[in-house]
């Protein structure tokens, strides 16, 4: 069933591509639904979309600033050459006034690695945005972002976006951090809007950014293109606040949040990363993917702009027989508890099981009566056959600590990004980054760490 449903939505794009114009009898609003409407060859429809050429896939994923203190995990180890972007997380904001500033310092760019010299004259960055700006040079098709904001800084967001000087102040100052640290672009993550008029200045954050970055661009040789880019929610209590299509002419890609739907603030046991409901067990999925895409698309967000996010973490539920049934406690974790990297995974005793409808995957350790709800590779592969088949933009992870090493055959962001490029990856998009910052207040990176 799961092959036919992804075969239907394959047929529904291809049909709005070549038919867009037409009068169009049945609104498909379910994969189900398209399945019977193929059998009774009845007419389908889809939104009207702008079928724009199809660029290649993104290969999107967060690295996070505190990742080299107890994880141990640096720059270095990111997998650069099979990643077309890095969100780099996370900036904060002040919330009177909205000016964009870094988290942590030291991690971001005081830090000296063991390739970084004590002796260097005038004022440099080191840290990981050096290390970052290294793996730029070294791999030209990959682009940086800073990503403001996350779960924990987002209520920061509201008072500044509420005025025309705080948008303003938020622009320039992120604007700035772009120009020091050699930065291709931006990633705003406010979770989430709660009202229209907080939707209404999310809009006119992303304009002020927008216009701040092309005001930039046109001071620079060739004008590059600076990039913005968004996190965006799979529930619809968060989205449908959004106004979605009128966001959309400001950003480049939006990244779907496809993790977390469920957790420790539920009351059942759950799939935290589907993409459709289960159908055997509705109460394990109460969110999916598939409903969130349909309607950015329904909103006029094109397909190949849309970046579908997957977790490298795992999500557990303890004394559960298992989806859709009560839980109590989630127990330890890798950093957090409850919360397993997926290089841990599985657990010990666990075993795996598939929800090959609902492309959900999970370990179940019946001893000790516990759910581990993560991506493991079958649902990977499952998840790039779906991206395919409605043309999204590509894959997005939270977050590179937790995946296996991208040369290990385990590595989901190496079987996702092969599955999804190709031989020598000819279906990724292909765009070179940014090296030259003529105005960055860093003497080593405003010449470009030459030498190094």
């Amino acid at each position: 069933m799961r092959n036919a449903w992804l075969a239907a939505l394959l047929f529904c794009t291809t049909l709005a591509a070549i038919c867009a114009s037409a009068t169009l009898a049945i609104d498909v609003s379910s994969p189900r639904q398209a399945v019977l409407a193929i059998e009774a060859g009845t007419e389908l429809s889809q939104p009207s979309l702008n079928m724009e050429h199809h660029s290649g896939y993104r290969a999107v994923a967060y690295y996070v600033n505190w990742a080299i203190y107890g994880r141990n995990h640096q720059p270095q180890d990111i997998p650069a050459e099979k990643l077309t972007h890095v969100l780099y997380a996370f900036a904060n904001l002040r919330p009177e006034s909205g000016e964009v500033y870094l988290s942590d310092t030291w991690s971001d760019t005081d830090k000296h690695y063991p390739s970084d010299s004590w002796n260097d004259h005038g004022t440099n960055v080191y840290g990981c945005a050096k290390q970052l700006y290294l793996l730029k040079k070294r791999n030209r098709n990959l682009k940086v972002l800073l990503s403001i904001g996350g779960w924990t800084y987002s209520p920061n967001f509201a008072a500044p976006s509420s005025t025309e000087s705080g948008r303003r102040t938020f622009a320039k100052s992120a604007l700035q951090l772009l120009k020091d640290l050699g930065l291709d672009g931006l990633d705003v993550d406010w979770e989430h809007p709660k009202s229209n008029a907080e939707a209404e200045d999310l809009l006119k954050l992303l304009q002020a950014t927008r216009e701040e970055l092309e005001r930039y661009s046109a001071e620079l040789k060739g004008r590059p293109h600076l990039l913005l880019t968004i996190a965006c929610p799979a529930g619809p209590w968060a989205y449908e606040v959004l106004k979605l299509g009128q966001m959309d002419k400001y950003l480049d890609f939006w990244n779907l949040m496809g993790y977390d739907y469920a957790g420790s603030w539920d009351q059942t046991a759950g799939h935290q990363a589907n993409i459709f409901p289960s159908a055997k067990d509705p109460k394990s999925t109460p969110f999916s993917a598939d409903a969130a895409i349909r309607h950015y698309i329904k909103q006029g967000v094109h397909p190949s702009k849309i970046v579908l996010g997957m977790p490298l973490y795992g999500r557990a539920f303890q004394n559960t027989p298992g989806p859709g049934h009560p839980y109590s406690g989630v127990g330890e974790g890798s950093w957090e508890n409850g919360i397993w990297d997926y290089k841990d995974l599985p657990r010990s005793g666990a075993l795996p099981h598939y929800d090959g409808e609902a492309i959900a995957s999970w370990t179940y350790d019946a001893d000790a009566k516990t759910m581990v709800s993560y991506d493991a590779p079958q649902a990977a592969t499952d998840k790039v056959r779906y991206i395919k088949s409605l043309k999204l933009g590509g894959a997005m992870w939270w977050e590179t600590s937790g995946d296996q090493p991208s040369n290990s055959s385990e590595s989901l962001i190496n079987l996702v990004v092969q599955g999804l490029g190709g031989y020598e990856g000819k279906h990724m998009e292909h765009s070179p980054n940014l090296l030259d910052y003529p105005h960055s207040k860093y003497d080593n990176l405003r010449n470009g760490m030459q030498g190094e």
